[in-house]
Order: C-alpha cells, then structure tokens, then sequence
C-alpha cells in the first residue's frame, strides 16, 4: 500500500439473519465493517421467530464450559438491553420449573445443587408460595418443589432482530432480503472472494458468515466445508389472548409456556416434538399443546390456537455451538447453534471480535468449527 493511502474497511457477508446472524452484523457495523445483511426470507422470520426463547443457563450443565458460555450470554443481553433498550424485546422476568414425579423432581433438585454450587441463583419454594407470589393463574399442587431462577428471562426475537437491523443499517450496513446465497467464490489460494445470490448479483467480500440456522450445512458445502448437523424438529403454537394470565416463562410437566407480548403465549413440549415424525397433522399437535398448556393454566382453555409452525432447530451434530474461523477457508467464519436466543448477544460480539483483531476469546475455544472437520 502507498504513502497515504488509506486501508479500506473489511468487507463482510452475514449469511442468515436471524438472531445470531443479526447480533454478528450488528457488531461488525458499529465497529466500522462494510456489512450485508442475507437473507433468504425475512429477517427474524425463521427459527428466532418460532423458538422458546428462554434465556438461560439452568439447562445447560451439560459441561462447564457450554454453562459458561450461556451464563456469559445471559449478561450479555444485560448489557445489550442498556445499550439499544429493552422495550419489546427483553423480558428478565425469571423462570419456573417443577417435575410431575418423585423421581423428576429429584433430578431437578440435584441439578439446583449443581447450579447453586456453581454460583447460580436458584430458589425452591413451594407450589402453593408460587401462587400467591409469583403466578396466581397456575395450577400447580401447594406442596410440589418449584424451582425459581430468578436471573433468567425470554426474548421476542423477531423484534430484537428488527432493531439490530435498522441499527446496523444506520451504521452503514447493507441488506439483501428475500435472496439466497448461491455460490461463495474463492480465489487461487482457497479464500473467500465473492457470493452470489439467487437474483443473479454478485457481491465482492473479504469474509462470509453462515449464519444460516438449519440452512448451515448447504452454506457449508458452497465452500467444500462438510458441517454435519443434527435433524431435530421441534413444534411451536401461538394462542390469542385478550390478557395473557402467566407472567414469566415456566417448565411445567409435559408443557413448557410464556407470554409473548401483551395478547399472547407461545406453548412447545418436547413430548409434542416427539409425534412430528409419526406424521401427526401440525393442528392436531397445536392442540395436544393446548390441552397440556389448559391443564397447567385453566384460564388458556378460552385463548384460541392462532399460528403453528414446524422448525428445525439448528444443531450441529454434537449438540454444541459451531463459531469462529474454519482454517482451511480463509475468510469463511460459522456461527451456527441451538439456544441462538440466549447466545447471540455473546456470540455476536466475540466473533465480530475475531473477525476484526484476530482475538480468540477462551470462551469459544471448545466450540470451534475445527472440532468438527472430518
């Protein structure tokens, strides 16, 4: 480079935005990245928009290293909430869980005796203490063992997701909705040169993101990069309320329900998940929902079923998140993952961290895309 001449910014293609990809391209434009936003639908309209969207880490002690990292995702949605406000999209309103046998809630209690050891806040109290301070609308039997995780909460994704975007974009980034990437090109020595998209443009970058949820491995593989992922389909309802009766997102036996804004509650069950493949028809499963969501809270008996939806969870093949670099395609980052609602926050500024400085932060060392080549 010449005397004076000035080093251009990076030039960086999100693939996917949903809510890691939209926490990704959000990063990467407030610290001065040239950022296109992809997506192939509508931003936030996928997965981000029918997930549970629990915001947690109790359910995450597979391995210490994966709690922490969902304890760090947790603090950062915190901070992200007081950097471009909580309104419409951040709800830190606790969570609720109890077992419906012995022999599940004493597995959910020697799982609080793991989490408080590790520094987690978690209350148990009693099913009749719930009621008369925490839910008043739920049925739950007055000497059942509750737990209250009082630091964690839900998100409305597709809102958070919609106001990244128009952040990003006032920062400078791009957007090309409603277009699919087609081919990711590289140059003689294997990196990232260009992608085009599926309405014949060709855009030059110097780094691609695949943020593409379930739509991960065909990304993957535009760049010979084999990215095995899991097939695990999960079913979730909306019901119209005229007031919602729940205040906070709960586990109850069979059922897990929270609010989604004023006039509504979204219902998932992984026993429902469990029919999707026998062929069950999505409005039958929408009312197995119901019905378990009625026995848990009377008061949703009378809120009708207004939208189901049948997803793929983006899940590589060992459980575990897939973020950072792949060696053997310079230029080519994943950041691809199950539990996106509680991880992108943190995901997003870590990896828009490595993609700008080379920084490699530890909390990522065990979920790097390298531990899933062939």
């Amino acid at each position: 480079m010449g005397i004076g001449s000035v080093k251009r910014p990076v030039r960086v293609a999100v693939v996917g935005v949903g809510v890691l990809g939209a926490c990704v391209g959000w990063n990467l434009s407030r610290r001065g990245a040239e950022v296109v936003l992809i997506d192939g639908g509508q931003a936030g309209e996928g997965v981000t928009n029918w997930s549970f969207s629990w915001v947690n880490a109790s359910n995450k002690t597979v391995c210490r290293s994966y709690f922490d990292l969902n304890v760090a995702g947790m603090a950062a949605h915190r901070e992200l909430a007081g950097t471009i406000g909580p309104d419409s999209w951040w709800y830190p309103s606790g969570h609720l869980r109890w077992a419906g046998d012995p022999a599940a809630e004493a597995k959910l209690l020697a799982a609080v005796e793991l989490l408080t050891g590790w520094g987690y806040r978690a209350e148990v109290c009693t099913g009749a203490e719930v009621r008369r301070r925490l839910e008043p609308a739920v049925t739950v039997p007055g000497d059942a063992a509750v737990v209250y995780y009082p630091d964690e909460g839900w998100v409305h994704g597709r809102h958070l997701v919609a106001r990244l975007v128009r952040q990003a974009v006032a920062s400078g980034a791009e957007h090309r909705f409603g277009v699919a990437v087609h081919d990711i090109g590289t140059g003689a020595d294997g990196s990232v040169r260009d992608v085009a998209l599926s309405d014949g443009s060709r855009l030059d970058v110097d780094i691609v993101v695949n943020a593409a949820g379930p739509g991960a491995a065909r990304i993957a593989g535009l760049v010979a990069r084999h990215l095995p992922m899991r097939r695990e389909p999960g079913v979730v309802t909306r019901l119209d309320c005229v007031k919602v009766p729940v205040r906070r997102a709960m586990h109850a036996p069979g059922i897990e329900l929270r609010p989604d804004g004023d006039t509504s509650v979204v219902l998932h069950s992984r026993e429902v998940d469990a029919l999707i493949d026998t062929g069950e028809d999505p409005a039958e499963l929408a009312r197995l929902l119901h019905e378990s969501a009625r026995h848990v809270v009377p008061e949703l008996g009378d809120c009708p079923i207004a939208q189901t939806r049948v997803v793929n969870r983006p899940i590589p093949a060992d459980g575990f998140p897939s973020v950072g670099a792949v060696p053997s395609v310079p230029g080519y980052y994943e950041a691809v993952s199950h539990s996106g609602i509680t991880l992108g926050p943190v995901i997003g500024r870590l990896l828009a961290a490595e993609i700008l400085s080379g920084e490699r932060d530890e909390l990522l060392a065990d979920f790097r895309p390298e531990r899933l080549s062939p």
